[in-house]
């Protein structure tokens, strides 16, 4: 049976199958070179890439993670206490900014306003999304969302001062139509400035106070984030980064 078969011999070769041949054997060379430095590279990143301790024992934290990831959640908790309070004042404030704007139908100040509340409420929301993934910016963007809010009810009250004291008496119309009236209505039109100075004054104090102590706590959470990431391992902030989204 041996002898019905041809032996191969390579000097049978045409040309056109000899330089097949060649050919293949380069790419065959080629594929195999891609291929090791595709495994090396690979095998490379996979010895750099940081791992948590679940990956790197396969079971369960150890009893030092788990009381540095208890450790970890115990100090996180005052900074994301924020968070809430972040939330609290962007729901506020984007209440009374709707209700601006339903009020800015008679008046342009309300329509101002109306605006500006409503940057101050989604700048609460935007920096608390931040917060919640520990970015530092969400704390500076909130502290200084605060500063701003100061800004704008200062403004709104001294305009509205301003209006109270130069704009035109509304009792003048009374007075003109029965002088009889005049020394009722003039003692009014002195309580109604005394009233006009105490409500936008006491806006601007309540402002300053409230906002003012409102931007320090964002600010001190922002170097308390500041630090926490700086002495937390990453596995566990990247732990804390996933629970929270």
């Amino acid at each position: 049976m041996g002898g019905s078969l041809d032996r191969f011999d390579p000097n049978r070769l045409t040309g056109d199958q000899k330089n097949r041949g060649r050919w293949l054997e380069r790419v065959s060379l080629k594929d195999a070179g891609d291929i090791a430095d595709n495994l090396f590279v690979s095998v490379a990143a996979a010895i750099d890439e940081p791992k948590s301790p679940v990956d790197q024992g396969g079971g369960p934290l150890s009893p030092q993670h788990q009381q540095d990831l208890l450790e970890a959640n115990r100090r996180v908790r005052k900074i994301l206490g924020a968070v809430k309070v972040a939330t609290f004042n962007g729901w506020t404030t984007a209440v009374f900014a709707g209700l601006s704007l339903i009020c800015s139908l008679f008046s342009v100040t309300a329509l101002l306003m109306g605006i500006g509340l409503a940057v101050v409420a989604w700048n609460e929301f935007r920096g608390k999304d931040l917060l919640q993934g520990f970015d530092p910016r969400g704390v500076r963007l909130l502290g200084w969302n605060q500063v701003g809010f100061i800004g704008l009810l200062v403004a709104y009250s001294l305009w509205g001062i301003f209006t109270g004291l130069t704009g035109p008496d509304p009792y003048q119309a009374y007075i003109d139509q029965n002088p009889a009236l005049a020394p009722m209505l003039g003692s009014i039109g002195g309580l109604h400035t005394a009233l006009t100075l105490a409500v936008y004054g006491g806006v601007i104090v309540c402002s300053i106070v409230f906002q003012g102590l409102n931007s320090l706590y964002y600010f001190k959470r922002g170097a308390m984030l500041k630090a926490y990431l700086n002495q937390t391992p990453p596995w566990i902030v990247q732990l804390q980064r996933q629970s929270a989204l």
